[in-house]
């Protein structure tokens, strides 16, 4: 017989949705700390516009990595906390001295598509787990980000 959590999901569907999760909590904050990387050292006749915008995306960055963190716990599960591990964990590569502005955005648009596949992988596996919380999460992620991923591509062409 399978066992039930305090907030009424399959345990085991659940360490399995949190191992998920802390691979995607692992690449969000690697994907925060390039885009904080790309606001710190953007150069060029675009500087103004994209030290602006990287900021912008930086700040819903963070706001996700609190979320992901919190929904990991209500799963009963233990949010990755050290860098070390998120490195070993993340789908995402850091992006290091990087101060063009294309090149900059180039990276953040691979790192929102490598984000939204992972999101819809979550998003199946809390939809087998009747997991409506995460579920959710996910969907709001996936809709927002689709938008910038069309935005960054907009920018570029």
């Amino acid at each position: 017989m399978s066992h039930v959590n305090a907030i009424g999901l399959n345990s085991e569907k659940s360490e399995d949705i949190v191992k998920s999760l802390n691979t995607l909590l692992s690449s969000y904050q690697i994907q925060y700390m390039n885009a904080r990387g790309f606001h710190w050292n953007i150069k060029g006749r675009n500087f103004f516009e994209l030290h602006i915008k990287f900021e912008e995306i930086y700040n819903l960055l963070l706001e996700k990595v609190d979320e992901i963190a919190e929904r990991i716990l209500t799963l009963d599960g233990a949010p990755l906390h050290a860098f070390s591990d998120y490195l070993e964990v993340s789908e995402i590569k850091e992006a290091k001295n990087i101060s063009d502005g294309t090149a900059a955005v180039e990276n953040l648009l691979a790192g929102y598509s490598t984000l939204i596949k992972m999101q819809r992988e979550v998003l199946s596996q809390a939809g087998e787990a009747d997991d409506e919380g995460t579920a959710s999460l996910m969907g709001d992620y996936i809709s927002e980000q689709e938008k910038l991923v069309w935005m960054l591509k907009a920018y570029l062409d």
